[in-house]
């Protein structure tokens, strides 16, 4: 195989993040979710009842994408939409019993995936590899590109 000779950064991120997603993917296939799915349950459990707005936050997404990501999960029940008691114009996102379940199935999968991972590239490597995607989704890095500026170096 040839190597990529890109000096783009965004081009080797995506690449990478194919890989990787097929690597995941391949390992979550028994439960017949993918691993971007058990991402969303798995934040979903974490934010408690979250608004499609904190999730949207959360996962860097906008919240069309985050809608049509979910519909599927709505439609296998394994998540609830409903509105916000506060302000009906959110809505909120709730696992399910049978989301709760799969959570459970997907995330020993997924730590199969992950344990793999870390045994390939390096337990501490990989933490390294894990601070670095923060801090690039970071909003602190965000304003600095936009603004055109270094990133301070404390920006975590």
């Amino acid at each position: 195989m040839k190597p990529d000779l890109s000096p783009c950064s965004n081009a080797a991120l995506r690449q990478a993040m194919r890989r990787l997603g097929q690597l995941y993917d391949d390992a979550l296939a028994p439960s017949g979710l993918r691993a971007t799915q058990h991402g969303l349950l798995a934040t979903i459990e974490a934010l408690g009842t979250p608004t499609m707005g904190a999730v949207a936050e959360r996962l860097v997404m906008d919240l069309s994408g985050l809608g049509h990501t979910l519909k599927p999960l709505a439609r296998d029940g394994f998540i609830l939409l409903v509105p916000d008691a506060q302000d009906r114009r959110a809505r909120r996102v709730t696992l399910t019993e049978l989301g709760r379940t799969k959570l459970a199935e997907t995330t020993r999968l997924w730590r199969g995936a992950q344990d793999r991972f870390e045994a390939t590239f390096g337990t501490e490597r990989a933490a390294e590899l894990r601070s670095v995607l923060r801090l690039l989704a970071s909003q602190d890095f965000h304003d600095a590109f936009v603004a055109g500026r270094p990133l301070a170096e404390n920006a975590d």
